[in-house]
């Protein structure tokens, strides 16, 4: 299977290559169109601000090859918001795969979100053999609300969504390379959809 992690200077990486090793797969980091197009799985993985890394997709026209991505698309966390309509941080559109608008925890909570949370509500085959109130975990100050295309629910001041699916196309706000057996779980039931 021909794994990508989308190559355009979100951080993170090294720990997503290192989640799929464990699971026996070899990642491969690219910004080629052609190859992001021809992999079997691609992760289109997210660490730090919205507006500056979407100007780094547009600049490298990635923003038009990914929305018409065919294969299975998995997005983390900040790759999950710039799938969505737009968000608040930096006042960025996004790519519109996903039809929601991504916004700011407000003053009465701790922003970021750091540390361990639960998933409940889950409705895709992301979460095979994963279990209600499993935990996860995240890292952000936005967040998407619960739409149509929400497939988990955490809690943080409200219920918001944790993950998001359409199509082929898979969003998760949390960090599955570092959310233990879960995570790893996630990985695997994404490379077997």
């Amino acid at each position: 299977m021909k794994l990508v992690i989308v190559n355009y200077g979100a951080g993170n990486i090294q720990s997503i290559k290192f989640a799929f090793k464990r699971l026996g797969y070899d990642a491969v980091l690219s910004d080629k169109a052609g190859e992001i197009q021809n992999a079997d799985r691609v992760i289109f993985p997210g660490v730090g601000e919205a507006s500056s890394a979407m100007n780094k997709l547009m600049a490298s026209g990635l923003d038009q090859i990914i929305p018409n991505l065919k294969q299975p698309v998995l997005g983390i966390c900040l790759g999950m918001q710039l799938m969505c309509h737009s968000t608040e941080e930096g006042n960025t559109l996004g790519m519109g795969i996903f039809n929601t608008d991504v916004i700011k925890f407000s003053k009465k909570v701790k922003v970021p979100q750091i540390g361990w949370n639960q998933i409940t509500n889950l409705k895709s085959n992301l979460f095979k053999d994963v279990k209600e109130n499993d935990h996860i975990y995240l890292v952000h100050s936005y967040y998407a609300p619960i739409c149509s295309e929400t497939i988990a629910i955490s809690n943080y001041e409200m219920p918001y969504s944790s993950a998001l699916q359409k199509n082929n196309f898979y969003g998760v706000q949390f960090h599955p390379e570092k959310s233990s057996k879960v995570g790893a779980r996630i990985l695997r039931n994404f490379l077997e959809l």
